[in-house]
């Protein structure tokens, strides 16, 4: 039997969650991970970096993104087919789409458009070519894009986009290179530490190999976001004035009971420690329990 309870400690009520191998009322917990596409980087050649794909997780113990705590546990149902959702990264100057698992919803990477960086899961970096700020993040899943203060009269270089983890530090706009993307956060859900959710490096007019990528996937100068990491691309730069692509996102569950179908090709990962098997998620899906 899977259930809710209730335990009595020291005059104080704590809810406790139970799961027993075969539970006969049909309900059990879940454990997620799931990561938006990241936002692509803005087009000109001093553009912020895309910002990170938000990042959702409720695993025991571990921070969602923007520094939040993990979220509840999830119940689901037996016999229920739940719907797995990968956002695709965005092309410059797009954000990046949503990740879903079921009724959990990432939203996608910010960009940057005409200077401001745009809201997303985590914010798009500001633009050199104006005082340009950083979109903001969505509570919960990232931090906002780097800012830029200052409109310097080169006008050099844009912000990096944020992560899942951290925001970017305010650069100048007339500075020579273009602002590092935020870092993303680990998660060891499949047993291993992985992380996920990095921003992209913002461009620079005259110089090219300039900024980091975020850990995480974010991607560094002139280049995308990792694939299936929701990083973020690099905004645009003297090569090209092109931003590049945001890195797709992943879902990853786990529960301690087999799941009794999927679609999608999960990648099925058993023996974590606690008795939980994961479903890695790289692509549109479904899984039945």
């Amino acid at each position: 039997m899977s259930r809710f309870g209730n335990q009595i400690r020291s005059g104080t009520r704590v809810n406790t969650w139970t799961q027993r191998s075969a539970p006969d009322d049909g309900v059990f917990g879940v454990e997620y991970v799931v990561v938006a596409g990241g936002g692509g980087g803005g087009t000109n050649s001093f553009n912020g970096g895309g910002g990170a794909g938000g990042f959702r997780t409720n695993v025991s113990g571990a921070t969602s993104g923007g520094g939040s705590s993990a979220e509840a546990l999830l119940a689901l149902t037996k016999g229920v087919t739940y719907t797995v959702t990968v956002g695709g990264g965005g092309a410059n100057s797009t954000a990046g789409s949503n990740s879903s698992f079921g009724v959990i919803t990432s939203t996608g990477g910010g960009t940057n458009i005409t200077g401001a960086g745009t809201v997303g899961g985590c914010g798009g970096g500001g633009s050199g070519a104006q005082t340009g700020n950083g979109g903001a993040g969505t509570s919960g899943q990232g931090y906002a894009g780097g800012d830029c203060t200052d409109n310097g009269s080169g006008n050099e270089a844009g912000n990096g986009g944020g992560g899942a983890g951290s925001k970017p530090a305010t650069i100048a706009a007339n500075t020579s290179r273009g602002g590092n993307g935020g870092n993303g956060v680990a998660t060891s859900i499949t047993g291993s530490s992985v992380t996920y959710a990095g921003g992209g490096a913002g461009g620079c007019r005259f110089n090219t190999a300039t900024g980091t990528g975020g850990t995480g996937g974010g991607g560094n100068a002139g280049s995308a976001g990792s694939a299936n990491t929701g990083g973020g691309g690099s905004g645009g730069d003297s090569a090209s004035n092109a931003g590049k692509a945001g890195g797709s996102g992943i879902v990853i569950v786990r529960s301690k009971i087999n799941a009794v179908s999927t679609t999608g090709s999960p990648t099925i990962t058993t023996g974590i420690t606690g008795g939980w098997t994961a479903y890695t998620f790289t692509g549109n899906g479904s899984i039945t329990w």
